[in-house]
């Protein structure tokens, strides 16, 4: 008997930490005013596979299965999608709508290290809000749970329709643009040759390859040298740029915030401002989040290219978050007490832990089975600060005996001298 192949139980410390990490995820959505939102694992394979969702590479990845009554379904591969059929099946939800999921999804693709097949997303969205404002706010955000979580990060930025506006002045086709976009954003993987042969492989003529191929080797690739090399001031997407620009200069952001002209992120649904956040150390390669604009999803959903609601959103990788903690070194610490009865004590144990937990004190009962040396060995092991004692003489007296392990000191206190001191 095994797990299947990139799938994973988590129970003891390590799940501890990846619940640390949700915890610090759920108070940061919370304070950005994102609420909570819990969608279907299944959906119709219909929605999953439509042409504006994952793109073809997710859809060869997509988990298909048929029920008992003949119907085609799909388990989801990410987040955005299952919200973006919420807001097409309630269409009087108040706008600007934000909320935030932690859910498992699913990919049927290769496994490595921070890339499963089932695994933990964490995505906040909004809808409604046209920008640059939500974007600004989201990388705000970001920084703010990196900053948290103790990771040096660098967000770098970048928006898809200044990046079509370039390709198109470089000679791509409107109809190519797409998929020579997907190219430009393997660079980092495959560098500049491999870029320059898939281009030519899909046909693009020689005189556009050349002139991408003029745009990867130059060393001035800052907006300002891009919008005037390739005459797009006033462009659309060059306007939406400089407004980001704006923000992330006003909001402290730019130690972080990187701007990357060709980033463009594998999934086909973006249509403006595209993130992707990495390891500052860079001694962690992948991804640890990223999103984007995504405006026209809603409306081709429901078959009505009319309509348009504008919606950006931000995914922190869980398993990619875990792995680069994991690397550190461990640092076992345990939050709470631990009460241990002396001799036949165990129900003025359990009525005293009661008591503990009643102030909001985390509390583990020992046994009471075991030699104390023993426990308290196993107490300090574990990171446990207090340990609470009580046997027929502390009894007596109505007290507890305060072991602190890390000053190396025990007194007798009451219950409540016990929980200020816990508590300080």
């Amino acid at each position: 008997m095994q797990n299947i192949k990139g799938t994973y139980d988590f129970f003891g410390a390590e799940q501890a930490a990846r619940q640390k990490v949700q915890t610090v995820l759920r108070r940061l959505f919370g304070l950005y005013d994102y609420e909570p939102m819990e969608t279907t694992m299944l959906n119709e394979l219909e929605l999953l596979a439509s042409k504006y969702a994952g793109g073809d590479e997710i859809l060869r990845e997509m988990y298909q299965l048929t029920d008992q009554g003949g119907r085609t379904l799909g388990l989801r591969y990410d987040l955005t999608i299952p919200f973006a059929k919420v807001l097409t099946l309630n269409p009087g939800i108040s706008m600007p709508f934000k909320r935030y999921e932690i859910g498992k999804v699913f990919r049927d693709g290769p496994v490595k290290k921070g890339r499963l097949r089932e695994f933990l997303q964490c995505d906040a969205d909004v809808a409604g809000i046209a920008g640059p404002q939500a974007e600004a706010e989201l990388m705000q955000l970001a920084a703010d749970v990196f900053r948290q979580l103790d990771i040096p990060v660098v967000l770098k930025w970048n928006n898809r329709r200044f990046l079509g506006e370039i390709l198109s002045s470089a000679g791509v086709p409107v109809q190519d643009s797409l998929s020579v976009m997907l190219t430009l954003d393997k660079l980092a993987k495959i560098g500049i040759p491999g870029v320059l042969s898939e281009l030519q492989a899909k046909g693009l003529s020689g005189a556009a390859v050349e002139s991408i191929a003029r745009l990867l080797e130059t060393d001035n690739t800052d907006f300002s040298s891009l919008t005037d090399s390739y005459k797009l001031t006033g462009q659309p997407g060059a306007l939406e740029v400089q407004a980001l620009q704006q923000l992330i200069a006003a909001t402290g952001l730019s130690a972080i915030c990187v701007f990357d002209p060709f980033l463009s992120r594998g999934l086909s649904f973006y249509t403006g401002t595209v993130y992707e956040i990495f390891d500052a150390t860079g001694s962690y390669t992948s991804s640890l989040g990223g999103g984007g604009r995504y405006d026209n999803i809603i409306g081709r959903l429901v078959g009505r290219d009319d309509l348009n609601v504008p919606t950006v959103g931000i995914s922190f990788g869980m398993e990619s978050i875990m792995a680069l903690l994991l690397e550190r070194p461990a640092r076992e610490e345990y939050s709470g007490v631990l009460l241990i009865p002396v001799g036949e004590t165990m129900p003025l144990a359990l009525s005293a832990a009661a008591g503990l937990r009643n102030a909001g004190i985390r509390v583990s009962v020992d046994t009471g089975t075991r030699k104390l040396k023993k426990v308290l060995a196993a107490a300090s092991a574990r990171g446990i600060r207090y340990c609470l004692l009580i046997g027929e003489s502390e009894a007596a007296l109505g007290k507890l005996r305060l072991k602190d392990m890390k000053e190396q000191t025990e007194r007798l206190v009451t219950a409540e001298e016990a929980q200020r001191i816990i508590s300080a």
